[in-house]
């Protein structure tokens, strides 16, 4: 009996040595070195042509402005245009009273007839004195006087002409003309109202509306990187005259036709910062009236080696930088800082820190560190689908 104890309590210690050996062996299994790689997926990053917008915010503005003053005073007798028509350049528009004005004209004429006529007696005179103090049967004197009298008479005659012009351009003004061709507005006048030469206020407004302007605003800031951008070579066109721009409209239809960047403002607005784009576009169908509201998409440019990364890899830092993490060729995480510009679709333009051919963490990374052992998978072609640009 004491020898099956002994034998008890032998086969005892060791199931209890044999349990703790397999508790051991599951902690060693489970030790943080021994643990799988976790699993994270990810997107090679690839650089092609790269066409840069910029969408920006303006309103139409009129080809050409004219407002229609009279140049003489005088009653309105006809106003001979229908409001809000199209008009051509020199179309008649106004007829003032030109009584008065052709009175001017026609004794400016007799002035000038007059003049002409003392002329030819004076010349006549002039020339027989001239012959006579050849002989000296008159004084030098005499014959200087008969001179001076026909040259004086020939200023006279120029004085008189300048006048008649004068007279004739008054009376023409009693003509008020158009212009320019354009649609006329409003007109602030009718038959029988008096105006006056030079006055302030305009008879009414002509406004070319083919082609019209459309005037944006941009900031200094994306001004210089444009420019910083074409001096390093990283855009092949840069804001030029014949940049291309399209438009959509204020209900979100796209404009038909397209625009042509013309100039920029030579000053900035100090309490904006920003200056003054203006683009040219055709309107033959007049859709665009003045003061619309407009979103322009100019194209700044391609950048021939564009390199795009995923913003669902980006993080931000919390004094505004931006992160990424790369796996290495050994499927480790490098945890890099990047420099990135503008949106582009669901990507970010990457500016520095990346490079084509790397991968970068797009879902996961709130499971992974920097140095940890992962196991990449590529994002799928549809989930790396990006929208167009803007």
């Amino acid at each position: 009996m004491h020898k099956n104890k002994i034998a008890r309590s032998v086969g005892l210690a060791l199931l209890a040595a044999g349990w703790l050996a397999g508790c051991g062996d599951k902690e060693a299994a489970q030790a943080p070195g021994q643990m799988p790689p976790t699993a994270v997926e990810v997107a090679t990053l690839h650089t092609a042509p790269l066409q840069l917008t910029t969408e920006l915010t303006g309103r139409t503005a009129a080809l050409r402005i004219a407002e229609v003053r009279p140049q003489v005073s005088g009653i309105v007798l006809k106003r001979l245009f229908t409001e809000g028509s199209d008009v051509k350049a020199g179309q008649l528009l106004y007829q003032i009273d030109p009584a008065i004005y052709q009175a001017n004209v026609a004794s400016a004429k007799a002035n000038l007839a007059k003049a002409q006529a003392n002329e030819r007696s004076a010349r006549l005179k002039a020339q027989r004195y001239g012959e006579l103090a050849k002989v000296k049967a008159i004084s030098r004197q005499e014959f200087d006087d008969a001179d001076a009298a026909w040259k004086q008479q020939l200023a006279e005659i120029g004085a008189a002409k300048a006048a008649l012009q004068s007279a004739q351009i008054n009376l023409d003004y009693t003509r008020i003309t158009a212009p320019i061709s354009g649609r006329i507005g409003r007109s602030a006048v009718t038959e029988g109202a008096l105006v006056t030469a030079q006055q302030a206020a305009a008879l009414t407004t002509i406004q070319q509306l083919d082609p019209m302007y459309v005037d944006v605003s941009q900031s200094t800031a994306d001004l210089l990187r444009l420019k910083r951008q074409v001096e390093a070579g990283k855009l092949t066109s840069g804001q030029a005259d014949n940049a291309k721009v399209s438009f959509l409209l204020e209900d979100g239809s796209a404009y038909g036709e397209s625009g042509e960047l013309q100039f920029s403002d030579v000053s900035v607005d100090e309490t904006t910062g920003m200056v003054t784009l203006r683009v040219i576009v055709p309107n033959p169908q007049l859709l665009l009236l003045p003061g619309m509201f407009m979103r322009a998409t100019l194209k700044e440019g391609e950048r021939s080696q564009g390199l795009l990364v995923p913003q669902t890899a980006v993080t931000r830092t919390p004094n505004g930088g931006a992160t990424v993490m790369v796996v290495t060729q050994d499927n480790k995480v490098e945890l890099r800082d990047i420099h990135i510009s503008r949106i582009v679709g669901s990507n970010w333009v990457v500016e520095s820190g990346l490079k084509a051919g790397e991968r970068v963490i797009v879902a996961g990374l709130q499971k992974v560190r920097p140095g940890a052992q992962v196991t990449p998978s590529e994002q799928s072609a549809q989930a790396q689908a990006t929208p167009a640009n803007k």
